[in-house]
């Protein structure tokens, strides 16, 4: 990553009335991303997520005019980075280019190592091998809920599914180049959200794509979509409702059969004579050829009879998975397998993830059609076939009823749900015709063709995701974002984090393993990595960085208020942040006190433990806010997060928003044994083009001897704060993911503060002056002789020593202390005079922590009271 450079301004002081404190620093962030990204917030591509053609009527002319000018500021940076080493002081080189005059740091001790240790950011990886960027983790449907949840290859293609309903495909030969945001890609028409495609099968005989959808539909789409990126070209030809329930899983065996299955157990299957003959139907017809194929499946459950009771799978068919040597097919549920002859339809065997076979004499979970329905209402006409029909259906709830209990017996006989740690979440068979299976406990196990259990390796504690095969090597995705390759014979080869987001799901093509990750960001990877070609590749790509990469300046204002239960004027909102109506690109604003008493906060922590948050006061405070910036004309607010008295919320400016995305919040209490909100910090964590920034607005211990206390907030903020997106969770159990790995297991002891690109700490830390008296405070606030008043700042001395904040910095203080003025008293009288005459100081603050060094160009401040005190 590049330098940040930070122009700082500070907020009206702390009060207990409008006029509270606070600090706010716009940085502004050279950045460098991959060459498939937009060109800038304010391109035309940005403007819609739809907009993909390009604006130049010679895209080519224009995507070297582009490059040409990366490589010029590849060079600056390059130059201005030797210059910075070169120097004494680091701000040199940013002061001669900018013409600004750059202000000193304060750096605290202890960072650079452990979990304080700043990340490594670099074009190219230097423990994974190079990748194809085929669709970079996008931001603009990072909070749309556009995501991709599958992926399938072609001979020539890559098809992925989508959320709404909707396909992508790429073409493998068109991968290579551009300069868009993604590779060139065609796309059908949007359904809703509740069609979301769960699955997809390829059929290269018949030249199409079978997808299964959230609604119980299976579509049909023809792979010879037309040239070009006109997405119209991409439409099913075939369409009709399968099961009442998702489709979970499809397959075509060695017959051409299409088997589906879904909730309760249900699989069905779909004759390839059926299916050929719907494809002979005209474009007329195709109502007609898909009542056909609706009324020719097969239900598997009449296949086979044991004793006169349909013998099944009770849970759910999560996986189906075709033996085609052996002319079998696999259906798994979590906890079980069955095995079935894929010509006769038999059931051959059943048996749980031990190899133990089981057998079940009961029916449950019966996924009656339509025509199941209608067949079940007709009347027969002689007595004889009322009373068969009669003791159908007793039968049935008989069986189910049977089934229901028998399901509960083998869970109690199993301890409950003892098992779920070893739930089945892959299936894949290799080229020596093993099956392999992975489990949420992170092992694989190995099977032969008949379902006797072999084997098991574990080489990784997190949730194997995905699995696939290729030659005799067999790749894993798991939960964590890694992928590992192993031998046919369980021997590792090799792994490395490949996202940053659990991989979900991998598939095969055109010399590449493509993974898919749960943010829907696609990426290649040769099917000789890792090996000696790797190391060439990066070589290379290291050595041309100016090719693929480029750099953005973004601004961001971050402000500090303690409000003290008070609501600010709109001339005082409009002073602390009227410089955002620049170029500020991000407007970050932390608020502590928005209000207080026990009653507020026993009712904050009554909404946290149901999973509500917020109040009337914060939303004022939101609403007004947005209005000062100009909210939904100019800005847009894209979270915020509340926490009894402490308020975070973030606006950005609406030619930035396509390329923010993945907007997280997150809270810690503090207070009264860690679980109450009158203390500590609420944060947001987002992604700007590709970089993730975290911003934590914290209140810490009050009183002037708490400086344990305060130390001890802060590294407890910074151990537990944990970021979640409730969309995710949504999402991924939509599709068919177990909701237990949504969460994937992080290193033990990393925070996740540790690993974002920047972090910056707002808010009133509370820290106080320590050996000087009230008056002797005011004398040298009154003289602007901060250098000595900062000597005996507590947080400086704190950080010193790297007690807390360790490696973060801080501009040095060229303001007068924050802390604490009464209402409406300008200048000097606005300090504390009362009683109890508290020593002002600088509780109010603003440090940061980023991937590169970090440069302050400037630092004022805009207050009319303070300004009062200078004269």
């Amino acid at each position: 990553m590049d330098d940040v450079f930070f122009s700082l301004h500070s907020a009206p002081p702390r009060t207990n009335s409008d006029d509270a404190s606070s600090s706010s620093p716009p940085l502004r962030t050279p950045k460098i991303f991959d060459r498939y990204f937009s060109s800038s917030p304010s391109s035309p591509s940005s403007s819609s997520d739809d907009d993909l053609q390009p604006s130049n009527p010679n895209p080519s002319l224009e995507a070297s005019t582009k490059r040409l000018d990366y490589m010029i500021q590849f060079l600056d940076r390059k130059l201005s980075n030797n210059n910075c080493n070169n120097s004494s002081n680091n701000n040199e080189s940013f002061s001669h280019r900018h013409k600004t005059p750059a202000l000193p740091e304060f750096i605290g001790k202890g960072g650079g190592t452990g979990i304080f240790r700043i990340p490594v950011r670099a074009a190219v990886h230097p423990v994974r091998p190079p990748s194809l960027e085929i669709r970079p983790h996008p931001l603009r449907e990072s909070q749309t809920g556009r995501f991709l949840r599958t992926i399938v290859t072609t001979e020539t293609q890559v098809w992925g599914g989508r959320e709404n309903g909707a396909v992508q495909v790429w073409e493998l030969k068109e991968m290579y180049g551009g300069s868009d945001e993604t590779a060139p890609f065609k796309e059908s028409v949007a359904l809703n959200s509740g069609s979301g495609v769960t699955c997809l099968v390829g059929d290269e005989g018949s030249r199409v794509v079978w997808s299964g959808h959230r609604d119980g539909r299976i579509r049909c789409w023809k792979m010879d979509t037309g040239p070009g990126l006109d997405r119209s070209r991409v439409k099913d030809v075939l369409s009709w409702m399968a099961h009442r329930g998702p489709v979970m899983t499809m397959i075509l065996t060695c017959y051409g059969d299409l088997w589906s299955g879904s909730e309760g157990g249900v699989i069905k299957i779909w004759p390839w004579e059926d299916l050929e003959k719907a494809f002979s139907f005209t474009a007329e017809e195709r109502h007609m050829a898909a009542l056909s194929v609706e009324r020719s499946y097969i239900d598997i459950r009449n296949q086979v009879t044991v004793n006169g009771f349909s013998n099944v799978l009770n849970s759910d068919v999560r996986y189906l998975l075709s033996d085609n040597s052996r002319a079998k097919v696999w259906s798994a549920g979590f906890l079980s397998f069955a095995l079935w002859d894929a010509h006769t339809r038999e059931l051959l065997k059943m048996f749980n993830i031990d190899g133990q076979i089981e057998r079940l004499d009961m029916l449950s979970g019966q996924d009656l059609t339509f025509e199941d329905d209608i067949k079940t209402k007709i009347v027969a006409g002689t007595k004889r076939e009322k009373m068969q029909t009669s003791f159908g259906f007793f039968q049935r709830s008989r069986n189910a009823i049977m089934g229901a209990a028998d399901a509960v017996r083998r869970v109690a006989v199993k301890g409950g749900f003892g098992d779920d740690n070893r739930r089945t979440e892959a299936v894949i068979i290799t080229t020596d015709g093993m099956i392999w299976t992975g489990c949420a406990n992170g092992s694989l196990v190995q099977w032969d063709g008949n379902g006797n259990r072999l084997q098991h390796f574990q080489y990784h504690s997190v949730a194997v995701q995905c699995l696939c095969t290729f030659g005799l090597q067999i790749w894993v995705g798991y939960a964590s974002g890694t992928v590992q390759v192993l031998d046919l014979e369980g021997n590792l080869l090799a792994g490395w984090v490949a996202h940053s987001s659990q991989v979900i799901k991998m598939a095969v093509g055109g010399g590449y393993v493509f993974t898919l990750a749960n943010h829907g960001g696609i990426r290649g990877w040769n099917v000789m990595s890792p090996g000696p070609l790797d190391g060439i590749l990066r070589s290379e790509l290291a050595g041309k960085e100016f090719l693929y990469t480029r750099i953005e300046n973004l601004k961001i204002l971050a402000g500090t208020w303690n409000v003290a239960q008070g609501r600010a004027s709109q001339d005082s909102l409009v002073s602390w942040l009227g410089s955002a109506a620049g170029d500020i690109g991000i407007v970050v604003v932390g608020l502590q006190e928005v209000e207080m008493g026990a009653g507020v906060l026993a009712m904050s922590a009554a909404k946290e433990t149901v999973g509500l948050e917020g109040s009337s006061a914060g939303q004022w405070w939101l609403d007004t806010i947005g209005k000062t910036l100009d909210e939904g004309s100019t800005f847009e607010r894209v979270g915020s997060r509340q926490l009894a008295g402490l308020l975070i919320a973030m606006w950005v400016r609406n030619n930035l928003k396509a390329h923010v995305g993945d907007v997280d919040a997150a809270a810690v209490p503090c207070g009264f044994g860690r679980a109450i909100g009158n203390k500590g910090a609420v944060g947001l964590r987002i992604r700007v083009y590709d970089r993730v920034m975290c911003f934590i607005n914290c209140h810490f211990a009050a009183h002037l001897e708490a400086v344990n206390r305060r130390n001890a907030d802060f590294d407890h903020v910074y151990r537990t704060m944990t970021f979640g997106r409730p969309s995710n969770f949504f999402n991924a159990a939509a599709a068919g993911t177990s909701s237990a790995v949504q969460n994937p297991l992080r290193p033990k002891g990393i925070p996740e503060l540790s690993e974002a690109d920047m972090v910056i700490f707002l808010g009133d830390f509370n820290y106080r002056l320590d050996g000087i008296s009230y008056d002797e405070a005011r004398d040298f606030v009154s003289q602007r002789s901060f250098d000595w008043l900062r000597e005996k700042d507590q947080l400086r001395t704190e950080m010193g020593v790297g007690k807390v904040f360790q490696g973060m910095r801080e501009a040095v203080i060229r303001f007068p202390p924050t802390y604490k003025f009464e209402k409406h008293q300008p200048g000097l009288a606005g300090y504390d005079s009362g009683e109890k005459k508290r020593i002002p100081a600088w509780c109010d603050r603003v440090l940061y922590r980023d991937s590169r060094s970090a440069h302050v160009s400037e630092c004022c401040l805009d207050c009319p009271v303070v300004s009062l005190i200078s004269q």
